[in-house]
């Protein structure tokens, strides 16, 4: 999962041996942790694919204690960071961050059953192929009555809804013709046919959504 993004997408800074700081995390962990909250098992385990510095898992992680979190990243800085932040939180129901391009065919069977897997800014970032990869995945990868969560930018039944996400959306399709926002339409339709019970879309801070969706129990 190796893509061209604009000069204007969020890099993480280096800011105290090997944790890393992106400003967007840290303006988002609070709202996304509360949302968790709500619709989280009560405990169980937890997949966040691509979770970046670790801000948010070491959030949720010490909301949410009695889920046992397991992150990963495909970039070894990231792992990294991750791994540091836990540390200095003192979180024991945080797995060592992982190596996981979810983006790849095959995930499921090493890392399931999981009973949530949680996906936050990445869905714009890659192509709609290897956007159905990651979504029939993680529906394999869902114990029995599971939940996935999907936070980020969407378009709404092919309207881009503010300024800001307009702009975004063709600085992403400058960068590499292969990525963009996906639309909700689509993404309540690619839920549904990898077997998953789908809520509508909840609305979230700066314009972003969260989808909702559960592997039906047998």
């Amino acid at each position: 999962m190796t893509r061209t993004l604009p000069s204007t997408a969020s890099v993480p800074e280096a800011v105290e041996g090997a944790k890393l700081h992106a400003p967007a995390a840290a303006r988002n962990a609070a709202a996304i942790t509360a949302f968790l909250a709500q619709v989280a098992p009560a405990q169980g385990t937890a997949l966040e694919i691509a979770s970046g510095t670790g801000q948010h898992v070491s959030a949720f992680a010490a909301a949410m204690p009695r889920l046992r979190w397991h992150p990963t990243d495909i970039d070894p800085d990231r792992r990294r960071s991750i791994d540091a932040y836990v540390a200095d939180a003192r979180l024991d129901n945080v797995a060592p961050a992982l190596h996981l391009d979810a983006t790849q065919a095959g995930w499921s069977t090493n890392h399931g059953p999981k009973d949530m897997i949680l996906l936050i800014n990445l869905l714009h970032l890659i192509g709609k192929n290897e956007a159905l990869t990651l979504i029939a995945e993680a529906a394999q990868a869902l114990a029995s009555g599971g939940v996935l969560v999907l936070y980020g930018p969407f378009s709404r039944e092919g309207v881009l809804t503010s300024d800001g996400d307009k702009w975004f959306d063709a600085q992403l399709r400058r960068a590499d013709p292969a990525i963009a926002y996906k639309d909700t339409f689509d993404m309540t339709g690619w839920l549904e046919n990898a077997g998953l019970r789908v809520d509508a879309p909840h609305e979230m801070p700066a314009n972003n959504l969260a989808f909702v969706a559960r592997k039906p129990a047998p």
